[in-house]
C-alpha cells in the first residue's frame, strides 16, 4: 500500500469549559488525519493536544503532522513499525501527533484485510463500561453533578482532584456523602500534589470507599511512588508516569504502582500501547485505556484496543461526553447510557462528517 498523500484537518471541537489540576479546556485542540494510498483504502486518525500535560498544542500538532506526511509520501503503509520508527527517527518525543498517524496504519490495515480493528489484532468484544469524569469546582458543585451523572444511570465517578489537600478532601467527601457509599468512586490528582499533600490526602479519603488515585504527583516525584505507595491505604494508578514501555517497566520494577493507564496520546498510539499492554500483563498489573478529549474516532480506536486487550480492566473513554457541543463523526463507537460498542466494519469503523470538515482547515501534503 503505497502512500500517495495525507490529508491534515484543523480538527476543532468546541466545548463547556473543563478544569483540572493543571489547566483549564474550552475547546478540543485535535487534529484530524487521512493517509491516502494506491489500495484504494485511506486510514483516518485523531489525536487531541493536551498541553498541559502531554507539552503538545493544535498548532504543534499542525506543523509535526506536515513534517510527518512529507516523509511517509511514497512509502509503504503497510510496514507499520518501519512507518513508526520513520517518524521516531525525526522527533524524539511528539507523542500526541504520532498517535494520529499510529491510527490511521492500523485503520488501513485492518481495512485491508477486511476485519474490524478488533479482530485484526486478535480481540473479541466484550462488556465495557466507561466511568464518567467530574472536574475540579466548588464542593458543592462537584457533589451535585455527581448526583446527575448518578440519576442519568453512571455507575463509575472519577473524580478530578489535585488542589489544596484540605479543600480537595472536602470535595471527595462531599461527593462520597451524595452519592451513597455503593456507588464507584476513584480520584484523579494530575499530578496536583507534592508528596506531603498526597499522603494527606490519601489517607484522609481512606473510609471513602475509593477505587484508586490516578497520578497523585508531579513526574518529578517518581522517586517517591514506592514510598507513596507503602503509606497509601489507596491503590496508585500511574498515569503520566508512564508514556512508554520501558516507563512501565521501571514503574513496575521499583514497586510504584498498582495499575498503569495507557493513552494513545501518550504512547503515540497503538503499536506502543501493545507493548505497554504486554509488560504489564507479564507482570500481572491491570491496565486502564484512557483518553485526552477525542472524539468518537480516537475513542473508536480506543475501543477496539480495548477488545483486544484482556488486561484492560478499566475504561476512561468518556471524552466527547464530558461537554463537546459537536459530534463530528460518522460511524464509530456508540454509547447505551455509559456501555460502549462498536460497529463490526472493516478498520475503526469510524470517519469524520463531510459537512464538520469543510468548516476546517485543511492541509494536503
Amino acid at each position: 500500500m503505497k502512500i500517495l498523500h495525507t490529508d491534515i484537518y484543523r480538527f476543532s471541537i468546541p466545548m463547556i469549559p473543563f478544569v483540572i489540576a493543571t489547566g483549564v479546556m474550552d475547546y478540543a485542540q485535535n487534529v484530524f488525519i487521512r493517509v491516502h494510498t494506491d489500495s484504494g483504502f485511506y486510514g483516518v486518525g485523531e489525536c487531541s493536544a493536551f498541553p498541559m500535560i502531554v507539552g503538545e498544542t493544535q498548532e504543534t500538532c499542525l506543523v509535526m503532522a506536515k513534517e510527518f506526511a512529507r516523509l511517509w509520501k511514497g512509502k509503504d503503509a503497510s510496514e507499520i513499525e518501519a512507518r513508526i520508527q520513520d517518524l521516531h527517527n525525526i522527533a524524539a518525543h511528539n507523542s500526541t501527533i504520532k498517535s494520529a498517524f499510529d491510527i490511521a496504519l492500523y485503520d488501513l490495515a485492518a481495512k485491508s484485510a477486511g476485519l474490524p480493528l478488533y479482530k485484526y489484532l486478535g480481540g473479541k468484544k466484550r462488556v465495557v463500561e466507561t466511568d464518567m469524569t467530574i472536574g475540579i469546582g466548588t464542593a458543592s458543585e462537584m457533589s451535585d453533578l455527581a448526583l446527575v451523572y448518578q440519576k442519568q444511570g453512571a455507575t463509575i465517578l472519577k473524580i478530578k482532584l489535585g488542589k489544596k489537600a484540605e479543600d480537595d478532601l472536602q470535595r471527595i467527601q462531599r461527593i462520597r456523602e451524595a452519592v451513597g457509599p455503593e456507588m464507584t468512586l476513584r480520584v484523579d490528582a494530575n499530578q496536583g500534589w507534592d508528596y506531603d499533600a498526597a499522603v494527606t490526602c490519601l489517607n484522609g479519603m481512606k473510609d471513602l470507599n475509593i477505587e484508586f488515585c490516578e497520578q497523585p504527583m508531579r513526574t518529578w516525584y517518581d522517586d517517591k511512588l514506592p514510598e507513596l505507595r507503602r503509606n497509601s491505604p489507596i491503590k496508585i494508578m500511574a498515569d503520566e508516569s508512564c508514556y512508554n514501555h520501558h516507563d512501565a517497566r521501571k514503574l513496575i520494577n521499583s514497586q510504584s504502582c498498582d495499575y498503569l493507564n495507557i493513552k494513545f496520546s501518550k504512547s503515540g498510539g497503538i503499536n506502543e500501547a501493545l507493548k505497554i499492554h504486554q509488560v504489564a500483563s507479564d507482570a500481572n498489573i491491570p491496565c486502564m485505556i484512557g483518553s485526552m478529549l477525542e472524539s468518537r474516532i480516537a475513542l473508536s480506536a480506543n475501543l477496539h484496543f480495548a477488545y483486544a486487550c484482556e488486561n484492560i480492566q478499566y475504561f476512561d473513554l468518556d471524552t466527547c461526553l464530558l461537554g463537546h457541543l459537536a459530534d463530528p463523526v460518522k460511524g464509530g463507537l456508540t454509547y447505551d447510557g455509559y456501555f460502549l460498542n462498536l460497529p463490526d466494519t472493516a478498520g475503526i469503523g469510524a470517519d469524520a462528517d463531510e459537512e464538520f470538515l469543510k468548516t476546517c482547515e485543511k492541509f494536503t501534503i
